[in-house]
């Protein structure tokens, strides 16, 4: 399940809140189909404070291809977990399709220079994870790895179903994120892509700890697909979001609650580029108590308490006593100990009875087991062909999101970086017709203005300043 603001005029002043005359000011050449660089006021209220340098955000994902040329500097040696431990460096972007790992690192870290495409914090570093599936192991090892190698951020614009444990995380999962937390490391994830279908609680960002992104549409909306759990922290961007697929071509328009949490990393990454005593604990206080409430009232299941806002939360004055419910359920988290490998339970009179009669049970208890241990290597199997798209590792092993990606069609057109159960793709929208985007850096009238805001002095069409 790849689970992965109308104008950027309007989201400009919304979630960019129009925060007052500009001091700095540095012109780039963003895209107008980067049109949350016109939300967030990136070009005028953050850059000028901060652009990700000294972060390093991990990624786990498909690879990133590190050979392009707006990601090489950006890219650092990281590990691929499945295929070869020793040699394997994550900088090769293992997705059969568009290239779901480097999009995402593209959105945070991208430096534009060659295809004009920008992450929001391009002076940041990604340390690429490939893991091609999301078995609590898997999670926990990516964790790991990024705690010994300076991560600031880690991203996983993936997940798996959390619904058959306690606290909404494995147990191994939750050892690593407590781990994460005195390695003092921000953990995102997205929410997941199944709102209005399954709406399955998943993992990672089901977990005590993590801060679990849902995505807004470029009407300041719940984007439709996006999870309604009661985990969710906050919102982010995430339709109409294109970024750099594997191959170089730079999409115009993507969905998913992938780019959200993307997004959002980079927005972690600028704070703690300004802040480099921040601890983690405060950065995502920040961000949960800046952002702007743009669903229902009050805390909502698709996009938490708000959709971030990155110009409010580099203001850093929020007090030490606001909320911070990522970490508060973490602390409340109980962690199971490892079961002791040399522990016996201290035999019963019954248990030492050697008479036929006591061993009849553990003879039928051992057939009873050697047919369960059975019947689910036969589930695993059949999950294996039909769940993991026949790619390597088990019945995790399918990828950013487990459900596959959609097809991508010819370059031009929008890749989804996101999908149903079962691999079925997410329905066109517009009675069928997909969107067709235009060429880099030629804006589209249907879908908004440059991003920097309408022309000085004329007020938004779109929405009043907000309050303050």
């Amino acid at each position: 399940m790849r689970r992965l603001i109308q104008t950027a005029t309007a989201a400009a002043a919304a979630v960019g809140l129009a925060l007052g005359p500009v001091t700095v000011a540095q012109a780039a050449p963003i895209s107008p189909n980067e049109w949350w660089f016109g939300a967030w006021n990136m070009t005028t209220d953050v850059w000028p404070q901060t652009k990700g340098a000294g972060v390093t955000v991990a990624v786990v994902d498909t690879g990133v291809n590190a050979s392009l040329p707006d990601m090489r500097p950006a890219v650092l040696p990281g590990i691929d977990l499945f295929h070869d431990h020793m040699s394997g460096n994550g900088q090769q972007d293992h997705d059969t399709n568009e290239g779901h790992g480097t999009a995402m690192a593209s959105l945070i870290a991208a430096r534009g220079t060659h295809s004009g495409f920008y992450g929001i914090a391009p002076e940041s570093k990604i340390l690429p994870i490939y893991s091609p599936g999301n078995s609590p192991t898997d999670v926990s090892k990516a964790i790991h790895f990024a705690a010994d190698h300076g991560a600031k951020v880690m991203n996983f614009s993936r997940g798996e179903s959390s619904s058959v444990f306690k606290q909404q995380c494995p147990d191994e999962v939750l050892q690593a994120l407590k781990f994460a937390e005195q390695k003092d490391i921000v953990i995102v994830a997205s929410a997941g892509n199944e709102g209005d279908y399954s709406n399955d609680s998943i993992y990672p960002a089901s977990c005590p700890g993590v801060l679990a992104v849902g995505a807004i549409d470029r009407q300041l909306k719940p984007w439709e697909h996006t999870q309604r759990q009661n985990y969710v922290t906050v919102g982010a961007p995430g339709a109409d979001v294109g970024a750099i697929g594997k191959t170089g071509h730079v999409y115009n328009s993507g969905a998913g609650t992938s780019q959200a949490s993307a997004l959002t990393s980079g927005a972690v990454a600028l704070i703690r580029a300004k802040y480099p005593q921040m601890k983690a604990r405060r950065v995502v206080q920040l961000l949960t108590n800046t952002a702007k409430d743009f669903g229902k009232p009050g805390k909502d299941d698709q996009l938490g308490y708000g959709v971030i806002s990155i110009p409010r939360a580099l203001k850093n004055n929020v007090p030490q006593t606001a909320q911070n419910p990522v970490y508060a359920r973490l602390d409340k988290a109980v962690v199971k100990k490892p079961a002791g490998g040399n522990q016996t339970a201290p035999k019963t009179k019954s248990d030492s009875d050697d008479s036929g009669s006591s061993n009849m049970p553990l003879v039928i208890g051992g057939l009873v087991v050697v047919v369960v241990l059975i019947a689910v290597g036969v589930f695993i199997a059949l999950r294996r062909r039909s769940g993991s798209g026949g790619k390597p590792g088990g019945p995790y092993a399918s990828g950013p999101f487990p459900n596959g990606p959609q097809q991508m069609g010819q370059p031009g057109t929008p890749p989804s970086f996101g999908g149903r159960t079962g691999g079925q793709p997410l329905p066109p929208q517009g009675g069928g017709q997909q969107f067709q985007a235009p060429p880099l850096g030629h804006p589209n009238p249907n879908m908004a203005p440059p991003p920097n805001g309408p022309p000085q002095g004329q007020p938004n069409p779109y929405l009043a300043p907000p309050q303050e």
